[in-house]
This record gives structure tokens, C-alpha cells and sequence, in this order.
């Protein structure tokens, strides 16, 4: 019997790779309407600013989201793909109503730094396991992640 999916990895370790991408799947779907919540309710001095960036993130977002289920699937596993599975595994709390320039960005920022740890524990668990395609993609994620931490950080100077 034949214990390789169709890339080429062994699929006990590829479950446990896309039970974990699952989860951050499931992490970014959550904070990817919180992101639009913000872009449609956000006020005061900043708005323009603000209503621009929450756009770009959830873009941004957007995409990291498709990549995220295609690996799910590349490892012969289903992406999770119903709210109610996004709510039940998400790690990050959706939010509502939040309209405040200061509350969404520290919402934004604890969000961001939920999602940097996620990333970090599934490349070792990639690294691991010798899943590079996995591994590649966690290190471009944790590296666009310590940017956005690293300027958020930079705008409450």
C-alpha cells in the first residue's frame, strides 16, 4: 500500500500539516471579516487612512485564504469551507461594531501576532517533515506578518 499522497510527502504527516493549515485557515477567515468590518464601519481623524489600509489587508487576506485551502488540498486533505467551521476552530474572536481607530488597530495588531505564531508552529511542523512547499510558504507568511507587526509598531511610536 502506497503511504504517499500525490505530491510526494507521507500522508499520516500531511494530515497532521493540513489539520494545523485548517486551523489558520480557519484563523484567517475570521480575521479577514473582521478586517471588512472595520473597513465599513471605521471613523473619526483617520478614516481615510484606515478605510485604505483595512482594504489592502483584507485583499491581501483574501489571497493568503485561497493559497492556504489549495496546500490543504495539495496534501490531500479538505479545506474547512462553512462558517460554522471557521467559528469553531478559530483561535481569533470575531468582533463586531468596532468603529474606533484605536481599537481596531489593537484588535488588528493581536490578530496579526495570533497568526504570526500559527505560521511559526506549522513551519517547524513542515520543516519536520520535509514539506518545503509548506515550509516556502509559512516563511513568506511569518516574514509579511513581522512587517505589518513591525509597522503598526512604528505608527504608535
Amino acid at each position: 500500500m502506497n503511504n504517499q499522497n500525490n505530491i510526494g510527502l507521507k500522508m499520516e504527516e500531511s494530515k497532521r500539516i493540513a489539520e494545523s493549515l485548517n486551523q489558520l485557515l480557519a484563523n484567517h477567515q475570521v480575521y479577514y471579516q473582521n478586517l471588512r468590518g472595520f473597513h465599513w464601519l471605521i471613523l473619526g481623524k483617520n478614516f481615510f487612512q484606515l478605510h485604505e489600509l483595512f482594504e489592502k489587508l483584507y485583499n491581501e487576506t483574501n489571497e493568503t485564504i485561497d493559497e492556504i485551502a489549495e496546500r490543504i488540498l495539495m496534501l490531500g486533505s479538505t479545506p474547512i469551507h462553512t462558517f460554522e467551521g471557521y467559528i469553531k476552530k478559530s483561535e481569533i474572536e470575531p468582533v463586531e461594531n468596532v468603529r474606533n481607530s484605536e481599537e481596531t488597530l489593537s484588535i488588528v495588531n493581536q490578530n496579526i501576532k495570533s497568526l504570526l505564531g500559527s505560521a511559526r508552529e506549522i513551519l517547524a511542523l513542515a520543516s519536520e517533515n520535509n514539506d518545503e512547499g509548506t515550509a516556502s510558504m509559512m516563511s513568506d507568511l511569518i516574514s509579511n506578518y513581522e512587517k505589518q507587526l513591525w509597522m503598526f509598531a512604528a505608527y504608535n511610536a
